[in-house]
């Protein structure tokens, strides 16, 4: 009985100082080495809806395209317009764009994690539904898929605030921790939010590789982890 507590004791002390150091790094923001102008960046998107939706293909329009490809847009299930304003874009975005960015996007639905009005009790379900659909796209396909075998699922992971991509982020996390490798993560506050920060934000904080805030009055919420570069929608 007393080496069984040993051994257990040992083990949560390991996960646990684990945990401690990937955040610590997270928090520190250890710095990756700069691309390259002509190299490319394969990137993700979380779309979640409505306005979610609305300032993501804002801040998706300011990119070039031939740059970062090929791109992953993640959308709820039964969520068609987000996913036609992401053909949408592309569409437009296609005339600017030399044949490598041209229409190099593919889409992965995850359940909602919450839906509106949903009770508590049933919430937990659906996250927990979620959550196993998050750690099926950044952990177990990049396994079975020879193109990204040994690489994150994108190298780039941007979201906007809708609540789904808080299990989306904890998945990324639990990769961190095990030692697979992982996308940067970029969290871009939104614009609606002026005194406060959202509940997701609040929670990713201090998971994220960079948090975007857009308004001033954000920064002292955030303990000065944030980045303030004015208007970006």
């Amino acid at each position: 009985m007393a080496w069984s507590r040993l051994i257990f004791g040992a083990v949560l002390c390991l996960l646990l100082s684990r945990i401690v150091l990937v955040v610590y790094r997270s928090f520190c923001r250890s710095q990756r080495p700069i691309r390259r102008d002509t190299d490319t960046c394969s990137l993700a998107i979380f779309l979640g809806s409505g306005g979610h939706t609305a300032e993501a293909s804002i801040l998706l329009s300011a990119l070039d395209f031939s740059r970062y490809c090929p791109r992953t847009y993640i959308v709820n299930e039964g969520d068609e317009l987000s996913t036609q304003r992401a053909v949408a874009l592309e569409k437009l975005q296609s005339a600017k764009n030399t044949p490598l960015g041209r229409l190099n996007y593919k889409f992965m639905r995850i359940p909602r994690a919450r839906y509106v009005h949903q009770s508590l009790l049933s919430t937990s379900f659906s996250t927990f539904k979620c959550f196993l659909a998050c750690v099926r796209l950044v952990t177990i396909a990049p396994l079975f898929q020879n193109a990204t075998r040994g690489k994150p699922f994108a190298d780039l992971l941007i979201m906007n605030g809708p609540g789904t991509c808080t299990p989306l982020c904890i998945a990324i996390m639990l990769n961190r921790m095990i030692g697979l490798p992982t996308p940067r993560m970029v969290f871009v506050e939104s614009f609606a939010r002026v005194r406060t920060i959202s509940l997701s934000g609040r929670i990713l904080l201090h998971m994220v590789d960079r948090f975007i805030v857009q308004w001033p009055e954000q920064i002292a919420l955030t303990g000065g982890r944030c980045i303030y570069r004015g208007w970006l929608v």
